[in-house]
């Protein structure tokens, strides 16, 4: 609605922009506050989160590459203002934060599943806030509705990102914000009640998943095709992206509870056992 915040002389100060700083800056704080609770190194999880920043901002842009046809015509357009001040594609930044995550893990020696749970309530208030600055900008946009919550964007949105100002559009954008808020304050209330580790970030990749495969059928922005795909199948990248990520968190998510419980009657029988003198 308000692509622009305001102006530093002829330089625009772009709305998406201070939410993506605010996203990054609050997931972060929530990470550095959960992960202190678990046990796990404030130094180190703030270097992680640094990293971790910078590995998302490159995957979301090399995504983007991959499903964008105007940057693989036109490979110079990568090094343009324009490109720099795009948000990019968010699964192509959970996979580039996932990648770096594991390796610097491994190398600092933190916990994996741990650290992944402290993790997950920060990811999901980044979505809030990430998707707030989509609104603004007006990109992500939805499809025409006649719903009584449906939105017009202004004359400036469209010069920016393209998005018609002729009809109302589904706000594609805070249907997942707000049903993003919703899982933030759920992931937390698990993180205290967790009964193994890894349960939280497997828990929001599936829940994710889910929000993001529903509402990717009312979206109506152009998001590529790769490699005809979605020609094929009638999914969008992300919808296909998300198949595989929720049915991956749902086995593993299965295959750790199992063993969770498997340990806790183990545990439970050994304590019944009694003790002969």
């Amino acid at each position: 609605m308000y692509p622009i915040l305001f102006r530093i002389g002829n330089f625009p100060i772009n709305t998406y922009g201070v939410f993506l700083a605010l996203a990054f800056l609050g997931a972060i704080f929530v990470t550095v506050r959960l992960a202190e609770r678990d046990g796990l190194p404030r130094e180190k999880i703030y270097d992680l989160c640094l990293w971790l920043l910078l590995s998302s901002l490159i995957g979301s842009k090399v995504l983007m590459f991959f499903t964008e046809p105007e940057y693989r015509e036109h490979p110079l357009q990568l090094f343009s203002l324009d490109f720099l001040r795009s948000g990019g594609v968010f699964y192509g930044g959970l996979l580039g934060a996932i990648i770096t995550g594991y390796f610097l893990m491994r190398r600092w020696k933190l916990p994996w599943w741990k650290t992944a749970d402290a993790c997950a309530p920060g990811i999901a208030l980044g979505n809030v806030l990430g998707r707030q600055g989509c609104f603004s900008a007006g990109c992500c946009w939805g499809k025409p509705t006649n719903l009584p919550w449906g939105v017009r964007f202004t004359e400036l949105g469209h010069e920016v990102t393209g998005v018609p100002i002729d009809t109302k559009l589904h706000p594609t954008q805070l249907y997942e914000s707000f049903a993003m808020l919703i899982v933030f304050f759920f992931l937390l209330w698990l993180h205290k009640r967790k009964k193994f580790s890894g349960q939280v970030i497997l828990a929001y990749a599936l829940i994710y998943a889910t929000v993001r495969f529903l509402i990717e059928f009312v979206r109506d922005d152009p998001r590529g095709d790769i490699l005809g795909l979605t020609t094929l199948t009638g999914l969008s990248t992300s919808q296909m992206i998300g198949i595989v990520v929720g049915v991956g968190a749902l086995i593993t998510l299965v295959i750790r509870w199992r063993r969770a419980n498997a340990a806790e009657a183990v545990a439970e029988s050994a304590d019944a056992t009694p003790v002969r003198v």
